[in-house]
């Protein structure tokens, strides 16, 4: 299930004004320019940011997420027609061939059930074409993120046009890892309304997530820093191989 931060149609509507600075998706734009995508799967879409980034630039995208509120806020968006907006999941997706498959932000962290995980990596795999590729980040649980999740260093009030001022704040509820678990607080100023949505990532290191893909049959062709976070995340392009063609690295990775 969604967290209510993408399903609550409320908070839904708030979400992109809440955190409005999305260069983390720089790095995915760079990706899909890189291999000259044309067909691409955006998993865990939210309020379709990224989608419609790609689809004003030319792109075919699917963009799919099990929160309903969030979808529709997507289809709200001018140029949404655009996108092809399905409320679900990568484990169970009609039939695609896609040139490259996303999960930005915190999309593969978010998906905190190891099965449902599998599940994941196996629908992506199955979208994409031969040769096609998944691009996704997760934090280096070496670098502790949760440690800054307080009020003290999250806290802020922010004006939104017809709604008003939204406090909003983070707080750590557990650190059992794998599994970190917070809770985001938020105070409509309008009526007074206070909505609280808790969400639990899980850290997976490194060499857990290549030998997941590998052992979907993914050839992992590089790991990179995320540039909004350098040295805290780990950014990964891995390759359904094209078993008809010689095996060669896809992209440049100077």
């Amino acid at each position: 299930m969604a967290d209510d931060c993408f399903g609550h149609p409320r908070l839904a509507a708030v979400y992109d004004q809440l955190d409005p600075d999305r260069s983390d998706l720089d790095v995915y734009l760079r990706r899909a320019q890189e291999l000259r995508a044309r067909q691409v799967l955006d998993i865990g879409c939210g309020t379709g940011v990224f989608a419609l980034l790609l689809a004003g630039r030319g792109v075919d995208v699917v963009g799919v997420d099990p929160a309903q509120a969030s979808v529709d806020v997507a289809r709200a968006k001018p140029g949404s027609a655009r996108v092809r907006w399905i409320c679900g999941d990568a484990t169970a997706l009609p039939p695609l061939r896609v040139d490259l498959a996303t999960m930005t932000a915190n999309v593969a962290q978010e998906i905190v059930d190891p099965d449902t995980w599998q599940k994941t990596l196996q629908g992506a795999y199955d979208a994409l074409r031969p040769g096609g590729h998944l691009v996704f980040e997760t934090r280096d649980p070496a670098r502790r993120a949760w440690e800054a999740w307080t009020r003290e260093h999250s806290y802020r009030v922010t004006q939104i046009p017809g709604t008003g001022s939204v406090e909003s704040w983070v707080q750590l509820i557990d650190v059992s890892r794998p599994l970190v678990s917070f809770r985001w607080t938020y105070i409509f100023a309008a009526d007074g309304q206070v909505l609280t949505s808790d969400s639990t990532l899980r850290f997976r290191e490194r060499d857990e997530v290549e030998t997941d893909l590998v052992a979907h049959g993914y050839v992992v062709r590089d790991v990179r820093d995320a540039p909004d976070r350098p040295g805290r995340e780990f950014v990964f392009l891995a390759q359904r191989p094209d078993l008809g063609v010689q095996d060669t690295q896809a992209v440049d990775e100077s």
